[in-house]
């Protein structure tokens, strides 16, 4: 299954080719970075003919008012229409294409929306005046045109994010809404600002996403898994503040069966320690069936966000779970086995990851160690130091032996 944010590129750039997005699911292989760039480049190439054909309109708008000329084009030009010209419009006048989106019906600007160039729209976040923009975003979340609200999100200026939080009240439009926005940096500055608004925003929007569906709780798991690490702290300590055990239970057990473990062991690995203690305690952490299907999808997977939340979490687990992922773990194929020591250097996961082995049975310590015994003497020097250090010599004397075997 494709993770979440190639599954919202395939749909955005069904949108800008105007195909049914199962046609394009074989390119899901290409990943979200590059589906984002594919969509990027086919929309400059596609709206600049429009914008070639449009530009002879542009040569009306310094002569006609628009106290005049939009009352017509609402009432005789087709919104498609309109969307396509408004982006030949925005580029050679963008003071009056943003004073046009002050006299726009919210309704047609709606319906005109989603064929506009999205590079226009970023021009126009820069100088359209706040509310009327809030207007047309409230439409579009009324009608559930996400994918269009997405950019005005992903273009949001800061007075713009201000006013999305005292204007717009639609939470699960927002959140489903910033799922089509590609940069985590953006999601992060509008949920930032967000978490220190005095509207407090953000426990609501929490309440909304366990309470909300399907749809709506992979949308959120896939906005928060690609903010910045202080912004998923922020974030995990009120989703353990406001919601109960059993809530947090069904939310899982949602990543879980909907395949988004990549995007939740994300998020898991930068929650706080209190945050992951709750989690570590949850019911559904010890689920055996739960257990294998994360350690599964991990098998094969060398992404140290990935390993982070798997190690974080299996080291605050009761023995037995630890127990379990342990030899989960050491049955995972060879090379990622083999390279796993390179990214707990590199990411500083050694004591999570030791202590989750020191849980392990004999045999799979013996396991790891065989494997880990053709590294350098160097590197497995150093592990043995790393045991010695963190007081676990007694627990992981099988794997010590083990390293030992072709010094």
């Amino acid at each position: 299954m494709s993770d979440l944010v190639t599954r919202a590129q395939i749909e955005l750039l069904s949108r800008t080719l105007h195909v049914p997005a199962d046609r394009l699911a074989y390119l899901e292989k290409l990943g979200a970075a590059n589906l984002h760039d594919l969509q990027e480049r086919l929309a400059k190439v596609i709206f600049a003919q429009h914008n070639q054909t449009f530009s002879r309109l542009t040569l009306l708008v310094p002569v006609i008012p628009l106290s005049i000329s939009l009352p017509l084009v609402q009432r005789m030009v087709p919104p498609v229409m309109a969307g396509r010209a408004a982006g030949a419009i925005g580029v050679d006048h963008p003071r009056k294409a943003a004073e046009a989106v002050g006299m726009l019906d919210p309704g047609y600007a709606a319906q005109a929306a989603p064929f506009m160039d999205p590079h226009s729209v970023g021009q126009l976040a820069d100088i359209a005046p706040p509310k009327p923009v809030m207007r047309i975003i409230n439409e579009l979340l009324r009608r559930g045109d996400y994918i269009t609200a997405g950019p005005f999100l992903a273009y949001a200026t800061p007075e713009l994010v201000r006013a999305v939080e005292a204007d717009v009240h639609d939470d699960e439009g927002l959140i489903r809404s910033a799922s089509f926005s590609y940069s985590g940096e953006n999601i992060s500055i509008i949920i930032r600002h967000l978490l220190a608004g005095a509207a407090r925003r953000i426990p609501k929007l929490v309440q909304t996403i366990l309470h909300g569906s399907k749809e709506l709780r992979l949308a959120a798991l896939s906005v928060f898994a690609r903010c910045d690490a202080d912004v998923i702290v922020a974030i995990g300590d009120i989703l353990f503040d406001v919601g109960t055990a059993e809530e947090i239970a069904d939310l899982t057990e949602t990543f879980i069966a909907a395949g988004a473990i990549p995007e939740t062991l994300r998020f898991i690995g930068r929650l706080s320690p209190a945050a992951l203690d709750l989690l570590a305690a949850n019911p559904i952490v010890a689920d055996p069936q739960a257990i294998d299907a994360v350690t599964a999808v991990v098998n094969g997977d060398i992404e140290p966000a990935v390993w982070r939340g798997l190690l974080e979490l299996a080291e605050r687990t009761p023995t037995p779970t630890a127990r379990r992922i342990a030899g989960q773990v050491s049955h995972f194929d060879t090379a990622p086995l083999a390279q796993l020591p390179t990214i707990l250097t590199t990411e500083h996961l050694w004591p999570p990851a030791l202590k989750v082995l020191a849980a392990a049975e004999p045999d799979a310590q013996s396991r790891i160690g065989e494997l880990w015994s053709a590294l350098p003497a160097l590197e497995r020097n150093e592990i043995e130091r790393r045991i010695a250090d963190l007081g676990l010599t007694d627990q992981l004397t099988t794997l010590a032996a083990t390293l030992q075997i072709t010094q």
